[in-house]
């Protein structure tokens, strides 16, 4: 048994940001993929996630029933056989893994599926959302729902606000394009949970919440309408501003180790860092205008770019 792909993804913009409220983009990063499986003789791997698979189907009975229902009992009957989700995708690393495995679940066993077939109304992608979250909940305490949707439909989404989200269109590849999306291994597992706490602690400051207003949601709304219109000098302009108020006010969600990595993008030009995910550790994403100097200048760290633009 094999089932089909689910990928993982990359939040563009929006982290953060779209626990209160800002727009956010979402994008399928196609690199890393998942799937549910099972073999004769599976690895070490492969019953480890066996073995957490059992506790999420436990947890799935539990969800409302009236948003969302599974064939429980094939389910179960299928993950006593050893059935597992084979994947690709980093944990820890702010591209979706747990999205790609709840995307994989409902395609799979959910009642009365929303496929991505049919026309996906504001209504049917909002349902979703909601099924997705009240999912993933159980890997991450609190969950948007988005990284189920992007893996789960392989298309990019646009978040104008939590109750306004939309499929969209997003400016072509341009294999020879300078202007590039990165990702920066940082080497570090990170966990969203602790991270989410430390963010939702510090919503409690006023000081915090007004540059979350000011200053975090009014750059990264810029980001995306820049990004979605193609307007590049702005794009790179709001990219620093994000940037900067990112190193000053969310420190803990980045790496020690890349603080001064961080301000050298910001002095320079080279290139401009931000959190990809909860932050932490994982990756982090990185935008530049020009990507040979931005290698160059990151040589000695693992750099994937993900789009060039």
């Amino acid at each position: 048994m094999k089932g089909p792909l689910f990928y993982s993804k990359i939040l563009l913009f929006g982290e953060y940001g779209i626990i209160k409220d800002s727009k956010g983009l979402s994008i399928p990063y196609n690199f890393y993929n998942g799937a549910l499986k099972m073999d004769e003789n599976p690895s070490d791997q492969a019953i480890k996630s066996n073995k957490s698979l059992k506790g999420f189907v436990d947890y799935l009975s539990t969800i409302d029933a009236k948003l969302v229902t599974f064939d429980i009992e094939t389910l179960k009957k299928h993950v006593e056989e050893g059935m597992y989700f084979d994947s690709s995708i980093p944990q820890g690393y702010g591209v979706g893994s747990s999205g790609a495995l709840v995307a994989a679940i409902y395609d799979k066993y959910a009642h009365d599926k929303i496929t991505v077939l049919e026309n996906l109304i504001r209504e049917k992608l909002l349902k979703l959302k909601s099924i997705f979250s009240a999912m993933e909940s159980f890997f991450h305490g609190k969950s948007s729902g988005l990284d189920p949707l992007n893996s789960y439909l392989s298309i990019p989404i646009l978040i104008n606000s939590k109750d306004h989200i939309e499929a969209t269109g997003i400016p072509s590849q341009k294999t020879e394009g300078k202007n590039a999306v990165f990702l920066l291994d940082s080497g570090i597992i990170g966990e969203t949970a602790p991270m989410v706490s430390i963010f939702m602690e510090n919503m409690k400051q006023e000081g915090f919440r007004k540059m979350i207003k000011d200053q975090f949601v009014k750059h990264t709304d810029a980001c995306v309408d820049d990004f979605l219109k193609g307007d590049i000098k702005s794009l790179f302009n709001n990219t620093k501003q994000l940037s900067k108020v990112v190193l000053n006010h969310f420190k803990p969600m980045i790496p020690k180790q890349f603080h001064e990595l961080w301000k050298k993008g910001i002095e320079t030009n080279e290139y401009y860092l931000k959190l990809c995910g909860s932050g932490g550790g994982g990756y982090i994403l990185g935008f530049t205008e020009n990507i040979d100097v931005a290698k160059q200048s990151l040589k000695d760290y693992k750099l994937e770019v993900v789009y060039n633009f």
